[in-house]
């Protein structure tokens, strides 16, 4: 073929343009990475506690919310929480002088984003009067929080007609002066595909909103209907098996052959924190192992936190032979950390109907999929509930897996004495009955309505000590006081 000057002219404009369209395709590829994917690291933690307070797991990947959109939902939609203080009123704690709550790390992944860690559902507050300020505890039971409210709180404002770019940006720009180009992506692009993300969460959480399911309430959760719904992907089935947050420190203390959970259900201390990780981050990202590492490695030496009222220590002391007479065959031996059986312990079944050997076997699975190592599910049917090793259990009310005894006091009487109706929530201390104020205006305003007669509520078993004579429990609590 003859090169004409006429085909040379016409190739290099044909060379021209591609070179255009190429140069065109690369600055608009690295302008949607640097504004959707671009991924910052944040800054250092001043110490082990602020980062497990504020350091992102990955979870803003796939379930982070816009940082900006995060700060006006509450401002646009107040009438979806539960009363009046923005996020504050789901009873997330929330330090002085931090924009986001303990729990909500914010990082940039092209744009600022809102994720959750553990610190979420395991912080837990208490104070010694209405008018003092909240001491904040972290790896405790998170007994405040309201996950539920929260997750429902996102699906309505996602749902009402009033979210809409126009109506967003408009609140916006009442507290933040965006760029030219970032409103233009927030209006077009962001917007639009959060308010769809968080719509399709309406469908994967509709099996808690079922006719007849009690709430969860503060401080509980369904930790093993989640694994099915959302790791798994089963159909639903009916189960309901609420527990209460649990304390995650001095993991140290479980041993070889000890089991975790309230029944037992997972191997070891690091296979705990990468399910629950899991359940937040969805898809695990290049330096999930390494946050786990360090994740496992600082809570195996959080000690558990010490009571900090004033304690008897004379009646402590007597208190702890009554511990080692009552309380020490299963909390203090070759039973602890181990599941006694549900006809001996008798309380409420409904936890262990919703989790079973198949779906532990499912689950390691999909687990393993995701190239991530740990020990994982015990693939067998569960049979009871372990027996808890009790240090800082005077943090860990209410009482029982699902929460259903309010106080020490309480757990040391015969179920049909207990309490049947109180409220979750409040932080309070009550330094008398060892637990939180659990009704009262302020209980009842703050807190959530907690009824042993619906399902998954009850309150029977564990009715170990309730025969003690009076002055043998008083001094039992004291003695409990200092674990």
């Amino acid at each position: 073929m003859n090169v004409t000057p006429v085909n040379m002219k016409r190739l290099r404009k044909i060379q021209w343009i591609l070179l255009v369209i190429a140069l065109l395709l690369l600055g608009g590829g690295a302008f949607a990475w640097y504004k959707f994917f671009r991924e910052v690291p944040q800054p250092p933690f001043a110490n082990g506690e602020e980062r497990f307070k504020y350091g992102s797991l990955g979870g803003e990947n796939e379930a982070g919310v816009p940082y900006w959109i995060f700060v006006v939902l509450p401002r646009m939609f107040p009438e979806y929480l539960p009363g009046p203080g923005g996020y504050a009123s789901l009873g997330i704690a929330w330090e002085e002088g931090h924009d986001l709550p303990i729990g909500f790390p914010k990082k940039t992944i092209g744009f600022e984003r809102v994720g959750n860690n553990c610190a979420v559902c395991h912080t837990a507050s208490y104070r010694a009067s209405p008018d003092e300020n909240p001491t904040y505890v972290i790896a405790a039971p998170g007994h405040t929080t309201d996950v539920q409210a929260y997750f429902r709180f996102l699906i309505k404002c996602a749902k009402d007609p009033r979210f809409t770019p126009d109506n967003v940006m408009r609140e916006i720009d009442l507290i933040y002066g965006m760029s030219f180009i970032d409103r233009l992506l927030y209006r077009f692009a962001i917007i639009p595909i959060v308010k769809q993300r968080l719509l399709e969460r309406e469908g994967q959480f509709a099996w808690m909103n079922r006719h007849g399911m009690p709430d969860w309430g503060r401080g509980r959760d369904d930790p093993m209907n989640l694994t099915k719904y959302f790791m798994l992907e089963r159909p639903e089935d009916g189960t309901f098996g609420p527990a209460d947050m649990p304390s995650i420190w001095n993991l140290d203390k479980y041993k070889e052959g000890q089991t975790l959970n309230w029944d037992g259900a997972t191997w070891d201390p690091r296979s705990v924190l990468v399910d629950s990780a899991l359940g937040i981050v969805l898809k695990p990202q290049r330096d999930f192992e390494a946050q786990m590492q360090w994740l496992e490695e600082y809570l195996r030496k959080r000690p558990p936190p010490k009571y900090p009222f004033e304690v008897d220590l004379d009646l402590a002391a007597s208190g702890a032979k009554v511990f080692d007479e009552t309380c020490a065959q299963c909390h203090r031996s070759n039973r602890t950390g181990r599941p006694v059986p549900l006809a001996e312990v008798g309380t409420d079944r409904n936890r262990l109907e919703s989790w079973n050997k198949q779906a532990a076997i499912d689950g390691n699975i999909v687990v393993a999929n995701m190239g991530v190592k740990r020990r994982g599910l015990v693939e067998q049917d569960l049979v009871g509930y372990i027996a808890a090793h009790l240090d800082g259990i005077w943090l860990r009310a209410p009482y029982l897996h699902n929460g259903a005894v309010m106080n020490l006091r309480e757990l040391l009487e015969p179920a049909s004495r207990r309490t049947k109706v109180f409220y979750r929530g409040y932080d309070v201390y009550d330094q008398v009955n060892v637990g939180f104020v659990a009704d009262g205006p302020e209980a009842r305003r703050v807190g959530t309505k907690f009824d042993v007669t619906e399902r998954g509520n009850g309150n029977q078993g564990h009715e170990y000590g309730t025969a003690l004579s009076a002055d043998r429990k008083r001094a039992l609590i004291e003695y409990l006081k200092t674990l």
